[in-house]
């Protein structure tokens, strides 16, 4: 049996198949996908996390993107079998499945390298809006930029908010040491914002009360499980710690090394041909990372622009399974969607002493991407940590001209 059909009896079995059956049923049952744009919800820990999507058809191949603000995630792998849908989440190893109504879609969003990471995932045609703005109230103001506590237990993890509004409609992203919340959209109902995301492997909610002192006081929802709290005071001045400061080379190593296999089994090291006399850039990265993706994109599209610069990419990457083969089934599809040009090596899993064991010159790894610059001579001249991408629009392009300007430089040498 496939294991799409696996996943609908694992539903039945859970309890979770009445429900889903019973409304699939309520409406007429296709195996026909509507075009359009569709409104969609993961449904958990007792909330909606709803996000748009739309729905395009060419000679009979369906091709659906995730709409997050600006953002177009293109899911073009889909498959239908009599009346049920199933797609697969872009490069993530997530997939949808679902009963196909003439104008509903009731199902499941699965991660597929967890174990029991199942959640309720339903969908309607229509432009229907992301929230629905329910107050008369005058609309508060979350312009701006705001220094954000997100507190878990006794733990505060500080971060940037940037939204944007524009009368009802809110946009924006969190910053955080280790990266970004990538592209939020909703809106913002009286004293209240909303703001979602939907990439494929990431659900997020955030909800924000303007309070009487103009502070904020906020929950945050991620996937099956994950609730904190979080507050937020306005503070164009907040900075936080240097990206380049949060990991370095320990003493004792004076040199960078690398010596990982690629998907084609080769090893591959630093003292190959291909690297002699060239400036190297070390992406540790994950498939399943969506900020590695938005850093991708972008080292992608800097190589195809600067050719004939002496300038190489090499990608480290650590899965969830410590598993060759699931490895390279991910880096060759990722290598796929993202037309990259460059080696993907794999380097181990996520778990601490896998990652200690790959890079043993680093004092740490604390974020994914992490990002090790090496000049003409392999000497580590610079570590970034995290990535802030294009939905943090200032901060993306500050990082953007950074890196060129450094490339610059290395090149002079």
């Amino acid at each position: 049996m496939k294991q799409s059909g696996l996943i609908l009896l694992l539903i039945i079995s859970l309890g979770l198949g009445c429900d889903i059956k019973n409304k699939a049923e309520q409406t007429e049952s296709t195996n026909y996908l509507s075009i359009g744009i569709w409104r969609g919800a993961i449904r958990t820990q007792g909330i909606d996390i709803p996000f748009q999507f739309d729905v395009q058809e060419n000679d009979g191949k369906y091709t659906i993107f995730l709409i997050n603000d600006s953002e177009r995630i293109p899911l073009d792998d889909i498959s239908i079998s009599n009346d049920s849908i199933h797609v697969p989440m872009y490069v993530f190893d997530a997939t949808i499945h679902a009963k196909i109504g003439k104008d509903k879609l009731v199902g499941v969003w699965v991660k597929n390298y967890a174990d029991d990471y199942i959640v309720p995932f339903e969908a309607k045609l229509g432009d229907i809006p992301r929230f629905i703005v329910d107050s008369s109230a005058p609309v508060a103001n979350f312009e701006g930029e705001w220094e954000v506590d997100f507190i878990e237990e006794k733990t505060v993890e500080k971060a940037i908010g940037v939204f944007k509004q524009s009368g009802n409609r809110a946009t924006g992203t969190f910053l955080l040491s280790t990266g970004d919340y990538r592209f939020l959209e909703g809106v913002v109902d009286g004293e209240v914002m909303k703001l979602s995301c939907f990439d494929g492997t990431h659900a997020y909610l955030f909800e924000a009360t303007l309070q009487e002192n103009g502070e904020i006081s906020g929950e945050f929802w991620s996937g099956k499980s994950w609730h904190q709290q979080w507050t937020a005071k306005h503070n164009d001045s907040f900075e936080l710690p240097d990206p380049y400061s949060l990991s370095f080379i320990k003493e004792g190593y004076d040199t960078f090394e690398i010596n990982f296999p690629n998907t084609e089994g080769k090893q591959i090291q630093l003292t190959d041909e291909k690297y002699k006399d060239k400036i190297v850039v070390v992406q540790v990265l994950g498939t399943w990372c969506p900020n590695c993706l938005d850093e991708t994109s972008f080292f992608v599209d800097w190589q195809k622009r600067n050719k004939d610069k002496k300038v190489e990419f090499i990608g480290l990457a650590f899965e969830y399974k410590d598993d060759p083969q699931y490895a390279i089934t991910r880096i060759n599809r990722m290598k796929s969607k993202l037309d990259i040009n460059y080696e993907i090596l794999i380097a181990g899993s996520t778990q601490k002493e896998s990652k200690e064991k790959a890079l043993p010159m680093l004092n740490r790894i604390i974020s994914f991407p992490t990002t090790i610059i090496l000049d003409k001579h392999h000497k580590v001249r610079k570590i970034h940590v995290g990535f802030s991408g294009p939905g943090t629009g200032y901060y993306y392009e500050k990082y953007v001209e950074e890196f060129n300007l450094f490339m610059d430089k290395l090149l002079a040498e």
